[in-house]
């Protein structure tokens, strides 16, 4: 708790200290950090940063949880970018010791002189997902909800296309050869699309969905041993610091492949907003029956200060306070997760998750949750209350 206190003071210090009015032709550090450099000619160059410091503390848990203070994430990368042209980033997270986005993204416009959307190749995020492709350091809640956990597919190399007009949005993509480390080896298809019908700073309303169909393929080790192709479906109680999982499906095989799909919903009026997403995965199987997971989630958020959630593209990103003393928002979540269908009893869950988050620059945040989970696996039932706080600095 002492380590969590002086980080968070720390980061806040800075923030107090020119929380007083400065003159209209001063250096705002608050939100100008040198952290990029555009060049004459429009090439934009810049570093990438990350890190996350978090504590978990674990009550009504049956000694199933230790509490847990540790770094979450230590990410680290950069990026070249000419706008309209061209984009390029590389990312590494220190933490995990896992590579995230590295792709390169060209402008249709630049090359052809009309604009028929942006094509990228790389190592990034699929498309089913409306909270998985939110940034993990914009994200409203500490952790994904719970469906999100079990059936976003996360990032995969591959190709994609996405067209982004203000009232609309498409994204098709095709994966193959897995993840830069070396997992997750098959054939993926996928496609998003979202209707925006509002899209001004502070009056959003989007409506969207997602599908993809993903073909595993089995693999050999280095003793010639072949494992085939399969699926788990599991998810955490919303807390990142531990790995036992309260519901989990278990290995699900043989996988012929597995289809995906999503639901998304969005609205912002003001300082109010509302985000809801329903995901399911039907597993076929050989020889077996399908296996089907799904659930949903639905939270509400209210920022006190007034200002609105950022949304851009097709997502979210943080509040950009307008005060000297930062912005303050509150939140409440549900999300619930069904893992047992048929002879598979991988259990049920349901959290309830309360929020508040500061942000104090545009550059740092601190966010605290409150969860209570209420599982179910083969009439085991644990239902933890979990306490949790993270001091977060990005650009």
């Amino acid at each position: 708790m002492k380590t969590i206190i002086l980080g968070a003071l720390a980061l806040i210090a800075p923030a107090y200290a020119l929380a007083a009015d400065v003159p209209a032709t001063s250096y705002d550090w608050r939100s100008n950090w040198p952290t990029h450099h555009v060049f004459a000619d429009g090439t934009d160059l810049g570093l990438t940063l990350k890190y996350q410091f978090d504590l978990d503390r674990f009550s009504h848990d049956e000694g199933t949880y230790e509490d847990a203070q540790t770094n979450r994430r230590k990410e680290f990368g950069f990026f070249v970018r000419k706008k309209g042209v061209y984009d390029a980033t590389v990312v590494f997270d220190f933490q995990a010791k896992t590579w995230l986005d590295t792709f390169f993204r060209v402008q249709s416009k630049a090359l052809l002189g009309d604009d028929y959307g942006a094509l990228r190749v790389g190592f990034m995020k699929t498309p089913v997902g409306f909270e998985g492709n939110t940034s993990t350091g914009t994200t409203s809640f500490l952790e994904s909800s719970l469906p999100m956990q079990a059936v976003y597919a996360n990032r995969r190399l591959g190709i994609d296309w996405a067209l982004t007009r203000k009232q609309y949005l498409i994204q098709l993509g095709y994966y193959h050869g897995g993840n830069l480390q070396g997992d997750l080896d098959g054939r993926m298809v996928a496609g998003r699309a979202a209707w925006t019908p509002h899209n001004s700073p502070g009056d959003v309303l989007h409506l969207g969905l997602s599908l993809s169909r993903e073909t595993p393929d089995g693999t050999t080790d280095g003793r010639g041993r072949y494992t085939p192709p399969s699926i788990r479906l599991r998810a955490l109680p919303e807390a990142g610091l531990i790995t036992q999982r309260l519901i989990d499906s278990g290995t699900l095989s043989v996988a012929d492949h597995v289809d995906r799909r999503g639901l998304e919903g969005l609205w912002i009026g003001g300082p109010w907003s509302v985000q809801s997403e329903y995901l399911d995965a039907r597993v076929k199987l050989v020889d077996k029956p399908a296996f089907i997971a799904h659930g949903w989630y639905a939270f509400g958020s209210w920022v006190v200060t007034g200002e609105s959630r950022t949304y851009n593209s097709g997502n979210v990103a943080d509040v950009v306070p307008k005060g000297p003393w930062g912005a303050l928002e509150f939140l409440v979540r549900y999300s619930t997760l069904d893992l047992d269908d048929g002879p598979v009893l991988g259990g049920t869950e349901h959290d309830w998750t309360f929020g508040a988050n500061w942000y104090i620059t545009k550059y740092l945040k601190l966010q605290g949750n409150y969860v209570r989970a209420t599982s179910d696996r083969r009439d085991l039932r644990i239902d933890p209350h979990i306490v949790e706080v993270r001091a977060q600095i990005m650009f």
